[in-house]
C-alpha cells in the first residue's frame, strides 16, 4: 500500500529553503479574511501594474504555483520534475476575452506549447480553455438553447447552433476553427489535449464541442479528454451517456475526472436567479460520487482514458486498489494521475515512486493573465476542508526530519 505520508519521497525536490517560503504561504493562504481580502485587491493591483505589489505576487504565490511568464520559463520546473519521472501538463493560463485578436493570439499560444510539448519526453498533455478561444457570452448563448431543446447531447448543440444570428455564426465558425487548428496540431505531434471544465450556464456547449471533437481524433487513441466537475449532482449520469455513445459510436473516452473549482460561485448564482443549485449539499456526497465515477472508468478502461486529476488521498488509493484489483500494470496508457503545480506532492511523488504515470498542471504566462487561476488556488485552499491544513502538516514533518524548526506571526 502506498504510503502518502512519506515526506521524504514527497518533497525530495525541495531545498529546505524551498519547504520554509510553501509552509509560510500556506500559513498565510489558511487565513481566510486575508485571502478574501486580497481576492479583491491583488487583481486591481496588477492591472494597475503597482510594483511593489507585482513583486510581492511573483516572488510567493505566482512561484509556488506557475511554472513561469513563458513557455521558455517553464522548463526549469519540467527538467526538475522530469528527475522524479514526474510529466507536466501545460496550461496557457488565459481565461476570457472580448475580441478575435485575443483568441487569435490564445490558440497560436496553445498551438505553440503542444509543438513545444512534442519536443519534451515528459510533457505528455497541454491543458486548454474554451474561453480563451471563444466569448463567453456566445458560448452562454448556446448552452441556453442547448437546455431548451430535447435529444441528445449532440442534437441539442445542433439545434441550438442553428438559433444564432449570421453575426454569431461567423463568431462561432472562427472559434470551432481555431479548436480544429489546436486539435489537428495535438494529433500530428501526438500530444494529449486536456479540455477545462468551467462554470455550469457554459458547459453544456463546452461538453458538446468536446464530445465532436473525441469523435472526429479519438478513433485510435485517445487525443481530446472533456473534463468532468463531480460535484455536480448530475455528472455520474452525463459520464455513463458518454461512454454509451462511445461505445456505440467507436471511439476512445478521454475523461478527466476532478471534483471542481467553481463551487461557492456556482452556489451564489444559483441563490440569485432562484434556481436549484448544480452542486451536491455537502463534500461526503462529492467524494462518493466522484469515487463511483473513477471506479466506473477503471471497470471500462478499454474503451476509457481517465486522468485521475484529485488531491484527494483516498481517491487516489482507491484508484491503485482498483488497478490491483483488475490486474491492470501501474503504467497502463488508460491511467493518469494528476495534480496541482504547488499542491499535494506527497501524492504526486509517492505515486510516481511506484511507477505510476503522474503528471503535474503546470499553469504559464503573464501574470496579468494568470491571476484569476492564483487567485481560485488561494480560494480553493480557504474552501476545501483540511487542504491548507494537510499542506502545513506534511511540510512541518518534512522540516523537523531536516532538522528545522519553524514559527509563524501575522505581526
Amino acid at each position: 500500500m502506498i504510503a502518502f505520508d512519506n515526506t521524504t519521497n514527497a518533497f525530495v525536490y525541495k531545498s529546505t529553503r524551498e519547504l520554509k517560503k510553501a509552509y509560510r504561504l500556506f500559513w498565510l493562504m489558511g487565513k481566510t479574511w486575508l485571502v478574501r481580502l486580497s481576492s479583491k485587491i491583488l487583481p486591481w493591483a496588477v492591472k494597475w501594474n503597482i510594483p511593489f505589489v507585482r513583486f510581492l505576487i511573483r516572488h510567493t504565490i505566482f512561484k509556488e504555483f506557475v511554472g513561469g511568464e513563458t513557455l521558455k520559463k517553464t522548463i526549469v520546473v519540467t527538467n526538475r520534475l522530469k528527475q522524479y519521472h514526474i510529466g507536466a501538463i501545460l496550461d496557457y493560463g488565459v481565461e476570457g476575452g472580448n475580441n478575435d485578436n485575443r483568441f487569435d493570439n490564445s490558440a497560436d499560444e496553445f498551438v505553440h506549447a503542444i509543438r513545444y510539448a512534442a519536443t519534451q519526453q515528459n510533457i505528455p498533455f497541454v491543458s486548454i480553455k474554451i474561453t480563451g478561444i471563444a466569448r463567453f457570452a456566445l458560448l452562454e448563448k448556446v448552452n441556453t438553447a442547448m437546455q431548451l431543446a430535447n435529444g441528445k447531447l449532440t442534437e441539442r448543440y445542433t439545434n441550438a447552433l442553428n438559433t444564432l444570428n449570421e453575426e454569431e455564426k461567423k463568431e462561432w465558425d472562427k472559434a470551432t476553427a481555431r479548436m480544429l487548428k489546436i486539435c489537428e496540431t495535438a494529433h500530428s505531434k501526438h500530444v494529449g489535449l486536456l479540455i477545462d471544465a468551467e462554470e455550469t450556464w457554459i458547459q453544456d456547449t463546452i461538453d458538446a464541442l468536446s464530445t465532436s471533437l473525441m469523435q472526429q481524433f479519438n478513433r485510435h487513441w485517445a487525443l481530446v479528454f472533456n473534463t468532468i466537475q463531480m460535484y455536480r449532482h448530475d455528472r455520474m449520469q452525463f459520464l455513463s451517456d458518454c461512454y454509451a455513445m462511445a461505445v456505440e459510436e467507436e471511439f476512445i473516452l478521454g475523461i478527466k475526472l476532478v471534483r471542481g473549482a467553481y463551487m461557492e460561485k456556482e452556489r451564489e448564482r444559483a441563490k440569485q436567479l432562484n434556481y436549484p443549485s448544480p452542486i451536491v449539499p455537502d463534500k461526503k456526497t462529492c467524494d462518493r460520487e466522484y469515487n463511483d465515477a473513477m471506479t466506473f472508468c477503471i471497470d471500462r478502461l478499454v474503451v476509457i482514458s481517465l486522468i485521475v486529476a484529485s488531491h484527494n488521498e483516498e481517491s487516489n488509493l482507491l484508484a491503485t486498489q482498483l488497478l490491483y484489483q483488475h490486474k491492470i500494470p501501474n503504467n497502463h496508457p488508460h491511467i493518469h494521475f494528476s495534480q496541482l503545480y504547488g499542491m499535494s506532492d506527497h501524492v504526486s511523488f509517492n505515486l510516481a515512486k511506484e511507477g505510476y504515470l503522474v503528471s503535474k498542471y503546470l499553469p504559464f504566462g503573464p501574470l496579468t493573465d494568470v491571476i484569476p487561476y492564483l487567485m481560485r488556488r488561494a480560494e480553493e485552499n480557504t474552501a476545501v476542508s483540511g487542504q491548507t491544513g494537510r499542506e502545513l502538516r506534511l511540510l512541518k514533518k518534512e522540516l523537523r526530519r531536516r532538522g528545522t524548526q519553524i514559527e509563524l506571526s501575522l505581526f
